[in-house]
């Protein structure tokens, strides 16, 4: 089905929880802010921009994933779907640390 393809989106936005500017990644998709690692419920397949929620996706842990990349795992604060997105190369460790952290912690 087409519509399970990945489409590429790099584009760079204002985060909408910290108001940071986040730029292009340049190596793949942005799908969410480097410095809080919020997103923005967006896509119903990744970069299709088809999802009427827009709500905020909230971080709640990091898991690995296939080929030892680490992906956040959210929870949108309006809908409660759960998605996954894969860390990117310039996020901000420390908060990646506190996500794993405080989820250790519960």
């Amino acid at each position: 089905m087409d519509n399970k393809k990945f489409t590429m989106v790099d584009e760079e936005f204002i985060c909408d929880v910290c108001g940071q500017v986040v730029t292009k990644l340049k190596y793949s998709a942005r799908d969410h802010c480097n410095n809080c690692l919020s997103s923005r419920h967006l896509d119903i397949m990744p970069g299709d921009r088809k999802s009427n929620c827009k709500g905020i996706l909230v971080p709640i842990s990091i898991e690995k994933g296939s080929k030892d990349k680490y992906k956040i795992v959210y929870k949108c604060s309006k809908c409660g779907e759960i998605k996954r997105n894969v860390l990117a190369n310039d996020d901000n460790f420390d908060k990646v640390l506190e996500i794993m952290t405080s989820n250790s912690i519960k």
